[in-house]
């Protein structure tokens, strides 16, 4: 019995150093930027962009005061389309549908829009679609998203 226990301990302390080595998800870095969109009609207005990643997941949140809704918003009744340059060139579209409620004359929030990302991608903000009752904004950058891309 006391050399089961033994090895026991043994098999234990090599669980625990390979919990110790196991990878960890990917961090994005920075996990806050902010942008400024012109949304034509609709206004135009900056943004600011929240990422987290978890492996080849990330969401993004999007806040922003180029678009204000125009009478009060029902939660998750947004559909938005963020659309960033990996590098430079290329594209990776990260999409969603959730929203808090959002009340009349106040900010668009929406999110957390889902993407698949790769590591290393260093991603930056051009364009933002806002789908809210069947009207679509089209959102272009007038900025560099600040700090920098979101290196995943």
């Amino acid at each position: 019995m006391r050399h089961g226990l033994r090895r026991l301990g043994v098999f234990s302390a090599l669980a625990a150093g390979t919990l110790v080595l196991a990878p960890t998800a990917g961090a994005v870095a920075p996990t806050t930027a902010t942008i400024s969109f012109d949304c034509g009609s609709y206004g135009s207005g900056s943004a600011t962009l929240t990422a987290a990643q978890n492996g080849t997941a990330a969401t993004i949140n999007v806040s922003t005061s180029a678009i204000t809704a125009p009478i009060s918003i029902g939660a998750n009744s947004v559909k938005s389309t963020l659309t960033l340059t990996n590098k430079g060139a290329g594209s990776v579209t990260f999409t969603g549908n959730a929203n808090p409620a959002i009340p009349a004359g106040s900010p668009v929030s929406t999110g957390p829009l889902g993407g698949t990302v790769a590591s290393g991608d260093s991603l930056a903000a051009t364009s933002l679609k806002v789908v809210v009752f069947g009207i679509t904004a089209t959102c272009n950058a007038t900025s560099a998203q600040s700090p920098g891309p979101f290196v995943f």
